[in-house]
């Protein structure tokens, strides 16, 4: 038994089971790495305080743009930079199907991460003291990666190598669309920062860091359909629908609830993890997940036209949407605060969304609209109404919030599925 494991879980048997493999270490690693990111940034926030955690977010999101002459700024950077090397190396790992180590390396770093800034922010709390934190536990566990990969995949060389040319050409609008991205989730707290809104800042980027994690599951889907996605392209373009189709349905089905049930429990949720100091952020977390919501909806049509090699106008259509909310925030932030640069993202959002559709329409070869869309849609709202009401209850809403999302995901998954069972039986009558 004990050998059959191993097989399963560490070699590459067959193609089944190598995919079942690689998801697995896939998925193990990212939550991992995510809860223990999240739990770190949590304890951060409560000792560092709102304006101490802000200052250290404006300068977190302003590096990951620009860099300038700031000793926190000058830290981050490098800490960046190394970060940029172990994505290398993980991709490196994906390539070989060795998700295996990839988990390994991944918890590992994210354990040391935890260890240095923990050990900081209890004996040496400050925005400048965590930036450290952060550095140093790159440097640590660089080495260790190098020495691993030097002497049990491909020793580690310096040399050249013209092909290089030729596979920029073909990946910069991902490799700009990426940078793009980034920028885009950091505009919001460099805005802040810009208009001095320090504690602000703080209260947004708590809301933010919980609100991101509703984006983990979809994350997930999205790369493993993104393999199939591909080659159905270039042998099935009716498999490439169908798959695309179900892909679409497990985001409506993953959107609806999220939303509904973020916002609900918005107070506890806030509350639990950073105290009533961190009230402002109530709001703001509200806000946020109507933000969630549209990009879990715009995922599926940004990774069709990556799929169709429509890569550019996806670029395109991410710098048209940082620049409209830059433009946005400008005018919105002064009037609402930090509230306003949440709405003029939204906004823009939205906007960007209703594009990538016409564009995904005209520039590929899906049918974007689907009947079985609405089923769906039909399905998990009247779920989600059913879960609002349940978890809305005094004897549900005053548990701890674990056993209140708990509550909500049972009572969504057990109303959405026996719809889907119901559907069936009628197709059988």
């Amino acid at each position: 038994m004990d050998i059959n494991i191993k097989k399963v879980f560490l070699e590459n048997i067959g193609i089944r089971q190598t995919i079942f493999k690689n998801t697995f270490w896939l998925v193990f690693a990212e939550i991992t790495s995510r809860i223990l990111g999240l739990i770190l940034i949590i304890y951060v926030a409560r000792i560092l305080g709102v304006v101490e955690y802000g200052k250290f977010m404006f300068a977190f999101s302003f590096v990951s743009v620009i860099v300038l002459f700031s000793d926190m700024i000058w830290i981050l950077s490098f800490f960046i930079l190394i970060s940029s090397f172990f994505g290398i190396f993980y991709a490196f790992l994906r390539s070989r199907q060795k998700m295996e180590y990839e988990a390994g390396i991944k918890i590992a770093q994210n354990i040391i991460m935890a260890g240095a800034v923990f050990f900081v922010i209890f004996y040496f709390p400050s925005a400048i003291n965590l930036s450290y934190g952060y550095l140093l536990s790159n440097v640590v566990a660089l080495p260790f990666l190098l020495l691993l990969f030097h002497f049990y995949f491909i020793p580690l060389r310096l040399s050249w190598n013209k092909n290089i040319f030729s596979i920029l050409k073909i990946s910069w609008p991902l490799t700009l669309g990426f940078t793009t991205s980034w920028i885009y989730m950091s505009v919001s707290s460099i805005f802040l920062g810009y208009f001095g809104l320090i504690a602000e800042n703080g209260w947004y980027s708590a809301a933010s860091k919980i609100a991101l994690a509703a984006v983990v599951p979809a994350d997930l889907i999205i790369r493993s359909f993104y393999p199939a996605l591909s080659n159905f392209f270039i042998h099935s373009k009716e498999k490439l629908q169908k798959s695309w189709d179900h892909l679409m349905e497990v985001m409506i089905f993953l959107t609806i609830p999220t939303v509904t049930g973020g916002i609900v429990l918005a107070p506890k949720i806030i509350h639990f993890f950073y105290g009533s100091n961190f009230n402002p952020s109530i709001l703001a977390f509200q806000l946020l997940m109507y933000l969630i919501g549209i990009s879990l909806i715009s995922y599926p049509f940004s990774l069709i036209l990556i799929v169709c090699d429509e890569q550019k106008k996806n670029f395109f259509l991410i710098v048209a949407g940082v620049v409209m909310s830059s433009i946005l925030g400008i005018i919105i932030i002064p009037i609402y605060g930090f509230y306003g640069m949440i709405i003029s993202t939204i906004i823009s959002s939205l906007i960007i969304l209703f594009l990538t559709i016409i564009v995904a329409k005209y520039f590929t070869p899906i049918s974007i609209f689907n009947a079985k869309f609405i089923k769906t849609i039909v399905m998990a709202g009247f779920s989600s109404l059913v879960m609002f009401f349940i978890i809305n209850l005094p004897a549900v809403n005053n548990l701890n919030i674990f056993y209140s999302v708990l509550i909500g995901i049972l009572t969504y998954f057990i109303l959405f599925f026996y719809f889907i069972n119901l559907q069936k039986n009628d197709r059988g009558i």
